[in-house]
């Protein structure tokens, strides 16, 4: 159905590699989960006692941060390779994620969560584009991607979780000082993975080679479809990133701990979803089984806040949590099967840029509906939003099956290395 994926050595002990990208995609994720779920969201809902527009404002700041970090890091992992862009992002973070605990005003909080965007940004860009640079066959990216997303979902069981035990015990600026010394260890482990070498002929302005790769994602018809499904499923979490901490903290009516361990319950899930990719039956990888898979996911957020008991938020959790970890490492590697080589990286920042455009759109009405019918009741229905547009796009998902392998080699005119971008108006 897909063609093979590309870039591969001899050379390379590649499943070694992918052992080690995962063990630093664990160690840094568990940090930064803590430092977002019970860092930033616990100092905005519980230290600042922000309303539901100011946590929408501030989940803004942080995805249209995410989008320029993805945008920059896709061209820049084509231009030096996932290793090092994911190093260098890395110890960027540092600093960022020690200034969070000087913010002493809910203002400050959201300036600095615009670095936090975007410099996490590349680092997650650059960690789903290694699996086609170390894996060989298309078994191996299933499971290739099926470790490291395994590897991000248990960080997601344990993060909010150590999360939630530093603050029971300590405070919450201890939290970031936990996710600056757990990214440092993090790139010390990815520094050792070597991928094959980047050809460095035809380098171009780097905004043209952003436009390339911009206009090779949406040129091939299912890779385009591919990103704007998670584009979607992305819209149905934009809601929670404004919404989440006031269903803890007024519908449920609990503290940011019972949130941090909520969502490690929520990791469960991942990691139960996770184990299932390379279990799926061939037919499944496919872009029916993502649409379908994307519709569970709509079901699974309707489950997890559909009730205040915290028994059946738990289920709901870990329900919602294993339809997410399916149908995240489906999705990329979907993608990675039928991008071209040549610009996997710029496709893949492309893809986390879409993404965070999803989860922007909700921003702007998501308060408004809160006020007007109540934080669950917007939480439920963005939920079943998820899953009306996945099913609704079940017949374009159709014709990609039929229309079989797709990946092809990118042409791109000459450019001028003197080129400048010109205004509209010459």
């Amino acid at each position: 159905m897909h063609a093979a994926c590309p870039r591969t050595s001899n050379t390379v002990n590649r499943k070694t590699d992918i052992r080690r990208v995962a063990v630093a995609r664990f160690i840094g994720r568990l940090g930064a989960e803590a430092a977002f779920f019970v860092g930033i969201w616990g100092l905005a809902a519980y230290r600042f006692d922000a309303t539901a527009s100011q946590l929408a404002a501030l989940m803004l700041v942080l995805g249209v941060s995410s989008m320029l970090g993805a945008a920059v890091g896709g061209v820049l992992i084509d231009r030096f390779g996932p290793t090092r862009v994911l190093v260098g992002a890395e110890i960027l973070y540092v600093p960022v994620a020690l200034s969070l605990t000087l913010v002493d005003s809910l203002s400050a909080l959201v300036a600095l969560v615009g670095f936090f965007g975007f410099i996490g940004a590349p680092i997650m860009t650059a960690t789903a584009s290694f699996a086609p640079y170390l894996a060989k066959e298309r078994e191996d990216l299933e499971r290739a991607n099926s470790l490291i997303e395994l590897a991000g979902s248990a960080s997601f069981v344990l993060g909010p979780g150590l999360g939630a035990l530093i603050v029971s015990v300590s405070t919450l600026d201890v939290v970031f000082y936990a996710d600056a010394l757990l990214t440092i260890v993090a790139a010390i482990v990815v520094s050792t993975v070597r991928t094959p070498p980047i050809s460095s002929e035809e380098r171009r302005h780097p905004l043209v080679e952003l436009a390339d790769g911009v206009r090779a994602t949406y040129r091939l018809r299912s890779v385009r479809y591919y990103v704007l499904i998670g584009s979607v499923i992305w819209l149905g979490f934009g809601a929670f990133g404004a919404l989440e901490p006031l269903f803890y903290r007024d519908a449920v009516g609990t503290g940011v701990e019972t949130m941090g361990w909520m969502n490690s319950v929520f990791g469960v899930g991942l990691v139960c979803g996770a184990l299932r990719l390379p279990r799926l039956p061939e037919r499944v990888v496919s872009a029916r089984g993502l649409a379908l898979g994307a519709a569970i996911v709509g079901l699974g957020a309707f489950a997890y806040v559909g009730s205040t008991r915290l028994v059946i938020i738990a289920i709901g959790s870990i329900l919602w949590g294993t339809a997410i970890g399916a149908v995240e490492p489906l999705l990329r590697t979907l993608i990675h099967l039928d991008s071209p080589e040549e610009v996997m990286g710029r496709v893949m920042g492309t893809s986390q840029l879409c993404r965070s455009a999803g989860e922007l759109l909700p921003l702007a009405v998501a308060p408004w509906l809160a006020a007007q019918f109540g934080v669950q009741a917007v939480l439920i229905g963005s939920g079943l939003v998820l899953t009306a547009l996945a099913l609704g796009s079940w017949w374009e998902a159709a014709a990609i099956d039929r229309a079989g392998p797709v990946r092809a080699a990118v042409r791109f005119e000459p450019f001028d290395p003197v080129d400048e971008p010109r205004s509209p108006n010459r």
